[in-house]
């Protein structure tokens, strides 16, 4: 493995499109893939991998937008070549297609009121009313996590209903609120900045991050989520999201 130029599949039968193998630190691989759907379905591999025992020792395995993470490997035994050794193996997984498995979805509810929604249904050639429908009906499914702790990144919005990023971000988006930026929709679990377009707000934003609470965030990699349209008078009285079986596609 090269620490200039990293290992790459690049025509390699069955590998998961283009993909890079790249050191990263003492102990671990950055492995970039050509898009999202590509990382989704490589972490979800590496995933069902590790459950199966068949892959070597790995403490931490970190999804994002197009790289996935694997650190701490061989970290206690080091000079082992295992991390070369892995490197070469990842280049050469035959790796599945990203499957949407009959999992319950979390449903969150959503008041759909947001100070961008009428820039949105601009956007997207609709009334500002006929937003929340076609927001509610997509299937929705947590990519990666990142930005702030109980912050996950959704997929499932078609090409066509992608945003941009406003222009000016603003320098407080309250926690809760229910935001768009290019193909994401996310949902803000504390008070920051933010430059996303702002289209409602879930009346309860702690469900999405509790550190006393095993899984501490209830939206991680390979959730699927629904959003479900609610009247401001009646959000009060839903029952919070569940985190239940919030873990990665096995």
């Amino acid at each position: 493995m090269s620490r200039a130029g990293g290992t790459d599949n690049s025509g390699s039968p069955g590998a998961p499109g283009t993909l890079r193998v790249l050191p990263a630190g003492p102990h671990a691989l950055l492995v970039e893939l050509a898009d999202g759907e590509h990382a989704e379905a490589f972490h979800a591999e590496v995933l069902r991998r590790r459950e199966r025992g068949g892959l070597p020792a790995v403490r931490d395995i970190v999804p994002a937008a197009r790289t996935v993470l694997l650190d701490g490997i061989a970290e206690h035994t080091p000079g082992s070549g295992a991390r070369d050794r892995l490197a070469r193996e990842l280049v050469s997984w035959r790796v599945e297609p990203l499957r949407r498995e009959d999992r319950e979805a979390v449903e969150i509810p959503v008041i759909y009121d947001g100070p961008d929604l009428d820039e949105v249904a601009g956007l997207w050639g609709v009334g500002a009313d006929e937003v929340a429908a076609l927001h509610s009906r997509t299937a929705f499914r947590v990519a990666f996590c990142g930005f702030a702790p109980g912050f996950g990144y959704l997929t499932g919005l078609p090409e066509r209903l992608h945003v941009p990023r406003r222009t000016t971000p603003r320098t407080r988006v309250p926690a809760g609120a229910v935001a768009l930026a290019g193909p994401y929709t996310g949902v803000y679990p504390r008070p920051s900045p933010g430059g996303w377009q702002l289209v409602g707000r879930t009346p309860d934003p702690g469900a999405l991050w509790d550190p006393d609470r095993v899984p501490a965030a209830l939206l991680a990699p390979g959730t699927p989520v629904r959003f479900v349209p609610v009247e401001a008078g009646k959000a009060a009285a839903l029952p919070a999201p569940r985190a239940g079986d919030v873990g990665a596609d096995t």
